[in-house]
């Protein structure tokens, strides 16, 4: 078998790049709209939840397509910040990273609202009486018991980013060394003729860098678990 080649080792190194900075750009987002979920009662709560959960269900390029209207050169948001601070994501590896951050955000949320739900509310209000403040309580109770949840909502996030596809190649195309991803890599080469073997290894290495994130999450995960006594 062919070694791997230098254009797969970028694809490689880049889908690992996107997907660091996508969990990097989506934590403090995940964690904070997690405990508002978990926490809060208000107007328009099932709406927010709708929306951060929209893109479990919509084509991926319905997303990629929005990023593009709202980021994009000409966006709604993308040509302000183009034009006062000559900023630019679209057709850029960080476009990539927040179109990755966005896909996988929803995991992310929900693992840790999830985790969030079985602390002992007792605890928190324990802390409160003795006088601590509310973000002493978040940082000192709160957070150390919810880290198994984050754990495991920054490694989906992470697997996810890693097979991402559709909002990637329609917000930021197929860029060699810039945009193309191991899947968009691995989709250029199955459309080229002889390309079968690379297409092969690159599935190959998807799913063993996959299943290395999920086993990761695992052990990282009862290891904190255990720390706390569950």
């Amino acid at each position: 078998m062919e070694p791997i080649s230098a254009d797969e080792w970028i694809a490689i190194s880049l889908s690992l790049k996107v997907g660091v900075w996508s969990v990097i750009v989506s934590l403090p987002f995940g964690v904070f709209f997690a405990w508002l979920l978990a926490r809060r009662d208000f107007l328009g709560k099932s709406l927010l939840n709708g929306v951060i959960h929209l893109p479990l269900v919509l084509p991926p390029v319905v997303v990629g397509y929005a990023l593009l209207v709202l980021l994009g050169r000409k966006g709604l948001i993308g040509e302000p910040l183009y034009e006062w601070f000559g900023l630019s994501v679209a057709f850029k590896w960080e476009g990539a990273a927040i179109a990755s951050a966005v896909m996988g955000f929803p995991l992310m949320v929900r693992a840790i609202r999830l985790s969030l739900d079985t602390v002992d509310r007792g605890l928190e209000d324990a802390a409160r009486t003795l006088g601590a403040s509310r973000l002493a309580v978040f940082a000192t109770i709160t957070l150390p018991l919810i880290m198994p949840g984050i754990l495991t909502g920054i490694i989906l996030s992470f697997a996810r980013s890693l097979g991402e596809f559709g909002a990637t190649i329609t917000f930021v195309s197929n860029i060699p060394g810039e945009t193309r991803t191991l899947p968009i890599a691995l989709y250029n080469f199955t459309q080229i003729p002889g390309g079968d073997l690379q297409a092969f290894r690159l599935a190959v290495i998807s799913v063993v860098l996959a299943l290395a994130a999920l086993l990761i999450s695992e052990i990282l995960t009862r290891r904190v678990q255990a720390r706390l006594g569950q």
